[in-house]
């Protein structure tokens, strides 16, 4: 049985996809060193599982193995948490704390959604990977780790880099050993075999006879694009296993359990997987807009250093001011239930304000919860607590 059949076994991995073949194999040679590894793909791809291969088949397979979800800690307390602090280096810090970098000494740090983390985060985490010391919150003596550090995002890392909210010689420090999972939508000959596993597994689990597909539900399941990737295969499997009395499941008893996200409907028909998709891109449209008004500004400075401001200034001034009110042209954006046109505001009203006001809307609908707000705007919840923070928006 080669390397991969056994990994496969061990870690309860099925499919044959040439694409899951390279990761796994590509997991497999870099568990033998010390290098980086930065795992990319989809939301529920599987990415977490590869974390525990590279641990289990390398040197430090003995020493501690920890996940850290970077999303899922509050942006005050990330540093904390990671490099550890002394006592009384902020407020509630009573004693002195061991961070993950020195608790997990010799071991592997698995760190998940690592683009959420703060820039300044970022350039602690670079010092730990090029010099392998770090220093804890509130304290100037400088420590040694020797630590694995494997990261993993679903976010395209190189738009960040762009959009100045990853650093970029961090991600080549991470980058050492990429590896890339492929949505389930790839691995078309893999999902029915999935099904078959998942629909098995919750036979044995809820003690009832497992589920089966006819020909045609077969060629639905196959088609269908995913975009949930195994979370949502498994997710449906489960569901088509507990509710459906017929173990025999056709198409048309599939295609209920089935949303309609598959059609990719336009944005006056979407649906929740399409909502969060369209606050995504308005998300991104707010940053490149942001970019363009911070260039225009450098921009008017260089030219008033050229000219002086009694040597035609003010007509480049003039000409700036136009060229920032076509940038600001009326933005569509969604407030959860319904599209609204916000219009132009006066002239030194600039986009943070059209944020400020959406996240405000959006809070207010879901009573400042903010699991469902982040959901509702298509960002994460350090996101967004991050702009609570900064437009004062606590309640």
């Amino acid at each position: 049985m080669s390397d991969i059949q056994n990994i496969k076994q061990q870690f309860d991995i099925i499919g044959d996809d040439a694409g899951l073949n390279e990761a796994l194999n590509r997991a497999y040679q870099a568990a033998r060193t010390d290098l980086s590894v930065l795992i990319t793909g989809e939301s529920g791809t599987g990415k977490e599982v590869f974390p525990r291969i590279i641990h289990k088949n390398s040197p430090r397979k003995h020493s501690q193995y920890i996940a850290v979800n970077c999303g899922a800690i509050p942006e005050g307390t990330i540093d904390s948490e990671l490099f550890g602090h002394v006592k009384g280096a902020f407020t509630g810090a009573v004693d002195t704390r061991k961070g993950y970098f020195e608790t997990v000494d010799k071991g592997t740090i698995f760190l998940d959604e690592v683009a959420e983390l703060p820039l300044s985060t970022q350039a602690r985490l670079l010092r730990v990977l090029e010099t392998g010391e770090f220093i804890k919150v509130g304290s100037s003596e400088i420590q040694k780790t020797n630590v694995r550090i494997i990261a993993a995002t679903n976010v395209n890392l190189q738009e960040a880099i762009i959009n100045h909210h990853f650093r970029e010689d961090l991600y080549y420090r991470l980058n050492a050993v990429p590896i890339i999972i492929p949505p389930l939508r790839e691995r078309k000959n893999d999902i029915y075999l999935l099904f078959r596993k998942f629909a098995s597994d919750f036979a044995e689990k809820y003690r009832m006879p497992s589920v089966s597909l006819d020909s045609d539900a077969r060629i639905a399941l196959e088609t269908y694009p995913w975009y949930g990737n195994i979370r949502q295969l498994k997710n449906i499997t489960e569901q088509i296993s507990i509710l459906e009395q017929e173990r025999h499941i056709t198409k048309e008893i599939l295609e209920k359990y089935l949303p309609a996200t598959a059609s990719r409907l336009p944005i006056l028909y979407r649906n929740q997987e399409e909502s969060r998709n369209s606050a995504s891109e308005r998300e991104l449209l707010y940053k490149i807009l942001f970019d363009m008004r911070s260039e225009i500004n450098e921009l008017k400075k260089m030219v008033y250093k050229l000219t002086g401001e009694n040597g035609g200034g003010h007509l480049v001034n003039s000409f700036l001011y136009d060229y920032k009110q076509n940038i600001e042209e009326p933005v569509l954006y969604q407030d959860s239930e319904q599209i609204q046109d916000v219009q132009p505001q006066e002239p030194n009203m600039d986009l943070s304000f059209q944020e400020k006001e959406t996240i405000r809307k959006v809070l207010k609908k879901y009573n400042n919860k903010r699991k469902p707000a982040a959901e509702a705007l298509g960002i994460s919840e350090r996101t967004l607590y991050r702009k609570i923070k900064e437009y004062d928006l606590e309640e």
